[in-house]
């Protein structure tokens, strides 16, 4: 028991003592890495946004064709966040608050989108769904159902592909909190609903805010399953990824920028709501260890 405090004294001793030109020159060369990989290249997209005038600016993001693809994006978005919170709230309530048969393998599964290749995910949707020689062709023709190359098909690759955020940033947390305040209310004639609302999610809204939060920027932003089933159809199938990627493909430099600063918005607000989710966080754990 000696010894152990003696060593940890130590390991502190020498951790304040690090001499001063060390921990400047790893704290600059972080600084530098963070500003050329991340902050330079924020900047120049507004930049060369903004490079031949506010009015250009605003004709390329109110462009008729732009604003379908901003709608179909959000279109993505909205159904996504939706059927994916509740995915996840299902899913880490499932896991951390349950003992059940199965339970690595579900987790397990809930990281497969992390571990496909967007375009692989592409391609399953159009070997399972395309009308010409899909699997399920047959069915879809005799229903009349178009997914790919159409507005479900951007759906579908946009759920899969953002399916994990959601139950990712909860089970950790849930797991930690552990069931002792659910049972609790339970044996004083809480239903389960009440313990939910009243109990579960005011301990998990920040955790579950960011949660939602990837989900959005992460469907805004998909591009390769996307750019699979999508056709690259304008004005129907394209997304605000899609959009620019054929803006600049067709030397429209200052509109595709234009464009993709919307994405670059999202990223930081995405951030915000980020550093505010942590810091929540911490404070509510700081509160409940006290």
């Amino acid at each position: 028991m000696a010894t152990s405090y003696k060593t940890t004294k130590q390991n502190k001793n020498k951790t304040k003592h690090e001499p001063k030109a060390v921990q400047i020159i790893l704290i600059a060369l972080a600084l530098i890495f963070f500003a050329l990989i991340l902050i330079i290249p924020l900047v120049l997209v507004f930049i060369k946004a903004f490079s031949q005038g506010a009015g250009l600016y605003l004709a390329a993001i109110t462009d008729p064709i732009a604003l379908k693809a901003v709608k179909l994006t959000l279109i993505a978005v909205a159904v996504s966040v939706v059927i994916n919170t509740v995915f996840g709230l299902t899913v880490a309530w499932a896991v951390t608050k349950f003992k059940f048969k199965g339970k690595n393998l579900l987790t397990t599964f809930i990281d497969l989108p992390f571990s496909i290749s967007p375009i692989v995910a592409g391609l399953i949707f159009v070997l399972l769904f395309s009308t010409t020689h899909g699997v399920l062709a047959p069915l879809l023709n005799a229903w009349g159902i178009k997914i790919i190359f159409a507005p479900p098909g951007i759906v579908l690759a946009t759920l899969f592909v953002t399916l994990p955020f959601v139950a990712r940033e909860l089970i950790p947390l849930m797991d930690a909190q552990g069931t002792a305040e659910e049972e609790a209310a339970l044996t004083l004639g809480a239903s389960g609903w009440k313990t939910f609302w009243l109990i579960t999610l005011p301990n998990i809204k920040w955790a579950l805010l960011y949660g939602v939060m990837l989900t959005a920027a992460r469907a805004a932003g998909e591009f390769g399953a996307v750019s699979v089933v999508s056709g690259h159809i304008r004005g129907l199938t394209n997304t605000i990824p899609l959009h620019v990627e054929i803006l600049y493909n067709e030397y429209q430099f200052t509109a595709a920028f234009a464009v993709a600063s919307l994405l670059t918005i999202v990223a930081v607000i995405n951030l915000i709501i980020k550093n505010v989710s942590d810091w929540k966080i911490k404070k509510q754990e700081n509160a409940a260890s006290i």
